[in-house]
């Protein structure tokens, strides 16, 4: 049996969902460092054939997931996956959206604009929600400067009933061969600043509560035995 291997806070172990990969340089990563992507489903909003124009290393990084085992689907719409194919009987440990973006339809500091990059994470939560395995947890990375803090992700995942269990500051070092890409327009196979960026992590209310829970009766218990 292969021993457990860690990246960032993915394991080897967990059942991994990536939504919206660019040129799924973060799902390679992620996969060279396990040894295997046999755990890791990777999806993106566009075709193939639109990846591979937009982004130059799209292809071969596409093949060296699919040697390694993984799952590799196109055209999956994060606010609607739950409904599809061949995810809808999924569920996972770990379902991850890396800088969600609606796409550049104005400035980023524009009410619209961030009423539609809200509407895409509401919609991604939503759904992942249904998705978990018990105790399993949603990651969304995030900017927290400027326009972006006011996406306000915990709020919007409350929604959807679930609760911030841990905010950790994103490190792209924490992840060799990731390459973010700005995904839209022109410069789409460039990359944008990570700076002042973090990993919200996310579990359904329920399970959050039977932790806790737990956490109070088994030190009773044994408080118990000793009175």
């Amino acid at each position: 049996m292969e021993r457990e291997r860690w990246v960032g806070h993915y394991s080897s172990e967990h059942q991994i969902l990536l939504v919206g990969e660019g040129d799924f340089s973060f799902s390679l990563s992620l996969a060279t460092s396990f040894g295997s992507a046999s755990n890791i489903v990777a999806t993106s909003l566009d075709s193939h054939d639109d990846l591979v124009k937009k982004y130059s290393k799209a292809q071969s990084n596409l093949n060296s997931l699919r040697e390694r085992g993984a799952t590799v689907l196109h055209g999956v719409d994060a606010t609607t996956m739950k409904l599809h194919t061949d995810l809808k009987m999924w569920k996972f440990h770990r379902i991850v959206f890396n800088f969600p973006h609606a796409g550049f339809k104005g400035k980023e500091d524009d009410p619209q604009v961030i009423d539609l990059h809200r509407s895409l994470v509401m919609g991604f939560l939503s759904d992942a929600s249904d998705m978990l395995r018990p105790y399993g947890e949603v990651h969304i990375s995030h900017k927290t400067a400027g326009p972006f803090k006011r996406w306000n992700p915990e709020e919007l995942a409350s929604k959807a009933s679930l609760l911030l269990v841990e905010c950790s500051d994103f490190r792209i070092g924490d992840y060799p061969g990731y390459n973010n890409k700005r995904g839209d327009g022109f410069f789409c196979d460039e990359p944008f600043p990570l700076v002042e960026c973090s990993t919200f992590k996310f579990r359904r209310v329920q399970h959050v509560q039977i932790q806790a829970s737990a956490a109070h009766i088994i030190p009773r218990f044994f408080t118990d035995l000793h009175e």
